[in-house]
């Protein structure tokens, strides 16, 4: 029987690109989204078409009760969730001292208590099977912090934390939680980024290019595999050797 993950934020950037690397890998793949249902759409034709299985579904991590009724559906409908990848993210470049309450929190809500939501939903199924893997993508800049991304990077610095925190709660339960920091990919949400910012920031980065999506999937790809049974706790960040 194929193995199923569940990708927050799985219909663009990042999230597109473990989503689609999964379901060519036969995982059935749960495809979450918010706020891009015609992508999600778009990349469940796409696989479907190639013979894939996937399940689309929309549901705002912040809120309990929704992300409680995807994993539900998800394991009724595959008949198990072996990997979470708790991918879904939002990003803002701003002044610290502009930074709002309304930003503030949902810029933690998103990463962190998204995050929450879905371990804890989903763990007393894998607990009782003794065996899962959890991924947390994190950032670069949750290891060094970014300027002007203050709430971001204290988003991106949690989800470090609570992957250590947790691999060391579910050793035991042969669950293995860690956590890809990229560098900087290229993806939608650093369009933002100029001509010449894009220039410095390859300029400091020893392999002189932006990273892609798909070798970001690759490395989640791997730690969700048995491969990487005897890895937890650990961060792994594809980077370029922008940080070393």
């Amino acid at each position: 029987m194929n193995r199923t993950v569940l990708v927050t934020g799985g219909a663009k950037g990042i999230g597109y690109a473990i989503s689609k690397l999964f379901s060519q890998n036969n995982y059935n793949v749960i495809i979450n989204y918010l706020n891009s249902e015609k992508e999600a759409l778009s990349l469940q034709s796409l696989l479907d078409k190639d013979g894939y299985t996937t399940m689309v579904y929309k549901a705002d991590v912040r809120i309990r009760e929704q992300v409680e009724e995807m994993i539900d559906k998800g394991i009724s409908k595959f008949g198990s969730i072996d990997v979470v990848v708790n991918n879904a993210g939002i990003s803002q470049q701003k002044l610290f001292t502009e930074i709002d309450e309304n930003e503030w929190d949902n810029m933690i809500n998103v990463h962190v208590k998204g995050m929450y939501n879905c371990c804890q939903c989903v763990l007393p199924y894998m607990i009782g099977r003794k065996q899962g893997k959890i991924i947390n993508i994190s950032s670069i800049w949750g290891i060094t912090g970014g300027s002007c991304e203050v709430h971001y990077s204290t988003a991106k610095a949690a989800m470090i934390g609570f992957t250590k925190s947790l691999a060391k709660e579910l050793g035991p339960s042969n669950i293995q939680v860690n956590c890809v920091a990229p560098g900087i990919i290229d993806t939608e949400m650093n369009g933002f980024l100029n001509d010449d910012e894009r220039e410095v920031l390859i300029d400091d980065t020893p392999l002189l290019r932006f990273g892609k999506p798909e070798e970001i999937a690759y490395t989640v790809l791997y730690l969700a595999s048995r491969q990487a049974d005897f890895i937890t706790g650990q961060v792994i960040s594809p980077n370029g050797g922008y940080v070393i």
